[in-house]
């Protein structure tokens, strides 16, 4: 058996959107369009020094020796394809850096599947790249990115941080209207929230106990420790109220 070739590269998924839809309403038509969109696909790889490893149906994967021509290649696919007012597919596309295995001209492997995940998270027009990809590219092109956290992926062990790739200089984050800058707060996702606030709640709840088995220890007629508690729940709303708009 011949020996798993392996190779840190830069991969570009893409996929098109309702494909099979658009192929029940009007195959000729759909056949041509993914036709124009696969040409402009293979003129943007080929000048930005990458090439097409596979191509299945309506998707494809193409590599990079580099991350930032891989993602300038991506970026000028989508304004080509946007601009073109004949074609009927938007292409989703998510590009990672990453390890893979070599099967003669094909690539295998997490480092393609990470690839195809963010393609398929990605919103039809759009590109999402990993965090390995964001590192190396966020000071060497003159865009914006929109942080969307790590996120968890079908069939990878471990969370992904993933950007959003902003095409347009007046394009707005995902949840937050602002303008593009490379220095990006993380934004919460649902399950780090509720971990957040379930730690808020336990910790407040353990102080408002404690100083009722002090008032009742130390009881002398008196029930005082209402008012601590009211400061430590207004302490408490204002850290929900900053958790949730982060």
């Amino acid at each position: 058996m011949a020996q798993v070739q392996r190779k840190l590269t830069t991969i570009l998924a893409a996929d098109a959107e309702s494909y099979s839809r658009e192929m029940e309403a009007n195959e000729v038509r759909t056949l041509e369009a993914l036709r124009a969109s696969r040409a402009v696909f293979q003129q943007f790889i080929e000048r930005h020094h990458g090439r097409i490893a596979n191509t299945a149906g309506d998707g494809l994967i193409a590599e990079f020796p580099s991350v930032v021509e891989a993602v300038q290649c991506a970026i000028e696919v989508q304004r080509e394809l946007s601009a073109d007012a004949q074609s009927g597919l938007k292409f989703r596309i998510g590009v990672h850096l990453g390890d893979v295995m070599v099967d003669g001209d094909d690539l295998l492997g997490e480092g393609v599947n990470l690839a195809a995940r963010l393609q398929s998270m990605a919103e039809p027009g759009g590109i999402l790249i990993s965090g390995t990809v964001f590192d190396q590219v966020k000071d060497k092109l003159t865009l914006g990115f929109d942080y969307l956290g790590p996120q968890a992926v079908k069939n990878i062990a471990s969370q992904v941080p993933i950007y959003r790739v902003l095409l347009t200089p007046d394009a707005a984050p995902a949840e937050t209207v602002a303008a593009p800058s490379m220095t990006h707060k993380p934004m919460l996702g649902p399950a780090t929230r509720r971990h957040r606030l379930y730690m808020s709640a336990a910790t407040a709840g353990t102080f408002i106990a404690l100083l009722f088995g002090i008032n009742m220890l130390s009881w002398n007629g008196e029930l005082w420790f209402q008012w601590p508690t009211l400061a430590i729940l207004f302490v408490f709303c204002l850290r929900v109220i900053r958790l949730y708009r982060a």
